[in-house]
């Protein structure tokens, strides 16, 4: 794993198209419980090198309902994001992931990784990716149907505050689905 890890963050595939340079932000253990698999690292998680350290991070703790110390014990929470590093930003916010991590490195990170319970699948990304032909319309109706992807993966908007408009015309998912969520992560963890 630590070859693997180190590896990832030599990487620089995409470096011609990054704004910022190349710095892969990616977090695993091989006693890993549960794998956070999210979009890319924003420029405030660029700068730190640490995943989630903004404020969509603080949002899915709370979630979660784990502390800091329980997110980044990478024997509980692998964080691979669909592109590991900085995209850019675009006209609504920051630039899709960049597609060439995921098909790169997922597969050789998540066999290393024989304890992973669930898989949390963060934005439609994630989702699309990962559950191919079973992703619903959009986000919200596959979010809305969490449970037939239940014991592996569990899609999940993205915590950002750019997205509370999204949260307040579905009340339904911090109100029912985040409870189920907090049982699930704690029954793991």
């Amino acid at each position: 794993m630590e070859t693997l890890l180190y590896n990832i963050r030599q990487c620089a595939i995409c470096k011609a198209h990054l704004p910022l340079g190349p710095r892969p932000v990616v977090t695993a253990n091989p006693e890993s419980k549960i794998v956070i698999i999210g979009q890319a690292p924003g420029t405030k998680v660029h700068d730190s090198g640490i995943p989630w350290d903004d404020q969509s991070g603080k949002k899915l703790r709370q979630w979660l309902n784990v502390s800091d110390a329980d997110f980044y014990n990478t024997k509980n929470f692998a964080i691979i994001p669909m592109g590991f590093c900085y995209p850019g930003k675009g006209k609504t916010g920051d630039l899709p992931p960049r597609k060439e991590c995921a098909p790169e490195w997922h597969e050789q990170l998540l066999n290393k990784m024989p304890n992973v319970e669930l898989v949390l699948l963060i934005g439609a990304y994630a989702q699309k990716y990962y559950l191919k032909d079973s992703f619903k319309k959009n986000l919200t109706e596959t979010v809305g149907e969490y449970k037939m992807y239940l014991p592996s993966y569990f899609p999940m908007p993205h915590p950002s505050p750019i997205n509370r408009f999204w949260r307040s015309k579905n009340p339904w998912f911090e109100e029912l689905v985040v409870l189920d969520l907090q049982k699930i992560v704690k029954s793991i963890l």
